[in-house]
């Protein structure tokens, strides 16, 4: 359990250890895991879980920050440790990001105090992630279009048909102007979520693109 600079949650909580089999191009814990020469080897970490009693006030905790959990290389047992902590303390909000949504449906539907998203980087990724998200239930359900690459076309419809009740927006880091997304881009998908009556969550890294206004940063209630 750790205190995160990553500024929707205030805890990150890694139940499971390892070098995740994604292997995403931009991924920081997998460039950790080589530099310090780490165990790669996937893992349940059962003290991780216990030191989620050290977290005394209601918190946001973002579950699985360094591994993709709805893999298919993660262990079904491992499943029993993880919604059992969720369901102890449902004092919490535990949220969960995957680039793999094929991995949800099974778990649907998830416990209330339980926030489940979908990362996409583009349209092609988007669109499969709606059809996956809206396929499950969920109090919370949400896209982090984080790196946004290209743009992406979302509607007051998309958002309403699939149940989505919160959009994040960020760009890659570290910053590369070959990599910055259009101020239209993230304009089109902030007017999408207003017209559908959802908050949106832009990153701090997108603050160039803004550098006279606040950033809106909007959480569900």
């Amino acid at each position: 359990m750790n205190r995160t600079k990553i500024e929707w949650c205030d805890y990150t909580i890694n139940p499971v250890k390892g070098l995740c089999p994604m292997a995403c191009p931009y991924c920081y814990a997998r460039a950790m895991y080589k530099r310090f020469k780490w165990d790669e080897t996937i893992r349940m970490d059962c003290a991780a879980i216990d030191s989620i009693h050290s977290v005394k006030t209601p918190s946001r905790i973002f579950v699985g920050s360094t591994m993709e959990l709805f893999g298919e290389w993660i262990p079904e047992e491992y499943y029993d440790y993880i919604w059992g902590m969720v369901r102890a303390k449902p004092q919490h909000t535990f949220i969960f990001l995957t680039k793999y949504s094929g991995g949800l449906a099974k778990f649907s539907p998830f416990p209330d105090n339980c926030w489940v998203g979908v990362s996409a980087t583009d349209e092609g990724q988007f669109l499969v992630g709606w059809h996956r998200l809206k396929a499950i239930q969920a109090k919370v359900k949400f896209f982090s279009l984080e790196p946004l690459l290209k743009p992406i076309l979302i509607g007051e419809e998309t958002i309403k048909q699939a149940g989505i009740n919160w959009l994040i927006i960020g760009q890659r880091t570290p910053i590369n102007k070959t990599t910055t997304p259009k101020l239209e881009w993230v304009e089109d998908i902030c007017h999408a979520a207003t017209l559908a009556g959802i908050p949106a969550f832009l990153k701090g890294n997108l603050k160039p693109l803004y550098p006279d206004d606040d950033l809106r940063q909007e959480f569900p209630k």
